[in-house]
């Protein structure tokens, strides 16, 4: 368990997966998959690598990083790769607390992530990410997604 309001689970738990399905980025959003990746009688879901992924206490928040060491996009650092907020609190600071735990484990290592702009119901994507300190650092090569970072 993890102090505040997140809760260290598997990839492929139950609760976890029901919220990563409702996000746009997952694979039934896409028609691939939905279960994602099975291993023995977990259907997972965050790929390949290392990674952290946790649950707020009353499960209506998901937030998972990954860390792998090749990457096709030349990224660096650790990827945040969901995060779902549904009621849970304010998510500025479900991230912030999420940004403190992944640099405990990872220590001194840079955050990101990627938004999809044209998927998100806002007129500023990533605006919680921004609130949390994060900040836009470009797009990826098609420009479809804006990349967000976080340095230590």
């Amino acid at each position: 368990m993890i102090d505040g309001n997140w809760l260290a689970v598997r990839d492929g738990d139950a609760r976890a997966r029901a919220l990563y399905l409702r996000h746009y980025s997952s694979k039934k959003s896409r028609g691939d998959n939905p279960t994602g990746f099975v291993y023995g009688n977990h259907a997972r879901f965050i790929g390949p690598g290392e990674h952290l992924v946790m649950l707020t206490h009353d499960a209506r928040a998901l937030f998972s990083w990954r860390a792998q060491r090749y990457r096709q996009d030349g990224q660096q650092g650790i990827e945040c790769t969901i995060f779902r907020n549904e009621g849970a609190g304010l998510s500025s600071e479900l991230i912030r607390e999420a940004c403190e735990l992944a640099w405990l484990r990872w220590p001194g290592e840079r955050l990101y992530t990627y938004v999809e702009d044209s998927k998100v119901a806002s007129a500023n994507p990533g605006y919680c990410f921004l609130m949390a300190g994060w900040r836009r650092c470009g797009r990826n090569a098609d420009g479809r997604l804006t990349i967000l970072e976080r340095l230590p």
